[in-house]
């Protein structure tokens, strides 16, 4: 064993394939011994198009597409752009659908936190946790599969509302569903916060304050457990929240274990939400007439994900189709922070800094730009970059400059 005091510096890659990455993401860490000393991400291992795939579909088809980029929160993502394309028309869903909209998104972000939990306490080592959470999250999803016959694409969405009703035997079921999950979260919060194994892996860690949390431009939960208060449904309510105000979570302490109390609390909070506009429904229309065509013009749309702010920009042309749908993803925003924290932590702490902002590769990887080492960056259409993948995975790679046959 090398015991001088010259410690070498080498690289570290994790991923794209790793032990401790549940979706391909590709890390470079800078080590010093143990201790990182700097650290980069590469994202684009999961790139499906799906933002250039719009342009070529209706806007009730996108609707359907936009669902994909997230399995775990589809449900957001199409409320974000059916909101967007609405406010295009001039067209309000009726209050009923708002809130439906808002309750599917709650029960959704409880689906989400569920599995972060599991996911954070594997990483810990703490499988025993990892599977009781992910149990539980069996309820909330058979929750969803009563109401919308789907466990993960929902598709509870219509331009213009929804398409299914609450009738009273589902909101009994919901809240039975609640009142066994509240306990069980109520159980979780003490022992992440008293079991000593899995606070020497959080207390302490990947410390962000208020002021670095800001300057880094985190969002959701992660900057809710730096004391900054980053919730649009709270600073710009959309769809039920309007009616259904939500009380937000925030914490101090700005490290793993506040990140895991904060999303654990939230759940109560959600649970709370839940039992209101299940009691406060309100009657009348599901759906408002929308027009094939969405007049010309631009528009964003700002919704909560359940890792933070979710923003979408839609630009219509005038026609039955989108001339341009861009999305940003909470987890782009909240990854960076990541690198900076794992900066001076040792090497065994990294996995629990990534697992801790609840990153989503498949949630970044939409863009539309090719870049090669021998030619200028450009754009791609559909049709062009569908024949290079046939072309790539029949054998034979094409050229920049060349179109497929």
């Amino acid at each position: 064993m090398d015991t001088g005091k010259n410690v070498q510096k080498f690289i570290l890659p994790m991923g794209p394939q790793h032990p401790a990455l549940k979706e391909p993401g590709h890390f470079e860490f800078t080590l010093e011994g143990e201790t990182v000393t700097a650290a980069s991400v590469r994202l684009g291992y999961v790139h499906r198009g799906i933002e250039k795939a719009t342009e070529s579909r209706n806007w009730t088809q996108n609707l359907y597409l936009l669902e994909r980029i997230c399995g775990i929160c589809s449900h957001i993502h199409a409320t974000a752009f059916a909101l967007g394309v609405e406010r295009l028309a001039g067209v309000e869903a009726p209050p009923r659908a708002q809130a439906i909209r808002s309750l599917l998104a709650e029960l959704e972000r409880i689906h989400s936190h569920l599995l972060w939990l599991g996911v954070t306490a594997h990483e810990a080592g703490f499988d025993a946790l990892f599977m009781y959470a992910w149990r539980d999250r069996e309820t909330v999803m058979d929750l969803l599969e009563q109401l919308s016959g789907n466990r993960v694409h929902y598709s509870a969405n219509v331009l213009g509302g929804v398409k299914f009703d609450i009738n009273a035997e589902q909101a009994t079921a919901i809240r039975i569903g609640l009142d066994f999950l509240e306990a069980r979260t109520r159980h979780y919060l003490d022992v992440v916060a008293t079991d000593a194994t899995f606070l020497q892996r959080t207390r302490g860690i990947g410390i962000m304050d208020h002021e670095l949390a800001k300057n880094l431009g985190v969002i959701g939960p992660t900057a809710r457990a730096s004391g900054v208060l980053r919730d649009v449904r709270v600073e710009a309510p959309y769809a039920g929240y309007r009616d259904f105000p939500v009380e937000p979570v925030l914490s101090q302490g700005g490290d793993l274990e506040a990140r895991c109390t904060v999303r654990l609390a939230e759940l109560l909070k959600t649970y709370a939400t839940i039992r209101l506009i299940l009691d406060q429904l309100p009657a009348g229309d599901l759906v408002a007439r929308m027009p094939r065509k969405i007049r010309a013009g631009e528009t964003i749309s700002r919704v909560e994900a359940p890792r933070g702010e979710l923003f979408y920009f839609i630009k219509s042309n005038g026609s039955e189709f989108p001339e341009r749908v861009r999305v940003a993803t909470p987890t782009i925003r909240n990854l960076a922070s990541a690198m900076a924290l794992v900066v001076g932590r040792h090497l065994a702490d990294v996995p629990m800094i990534l697992a801790g902002v609840d990153p989503c590769f498949s949630c970044n990887d939409r863009a539309v730009m090719l870049s090669r080492v021998d030619a200028e960056p450009e754009h791609w259409t559909w049709e062009r970059l569908r024949r290079a993948g046939i072309a790539h995975y029949g054998g034979r790679m094409v050229d920049a400059g060349e179109v497929a046959p």
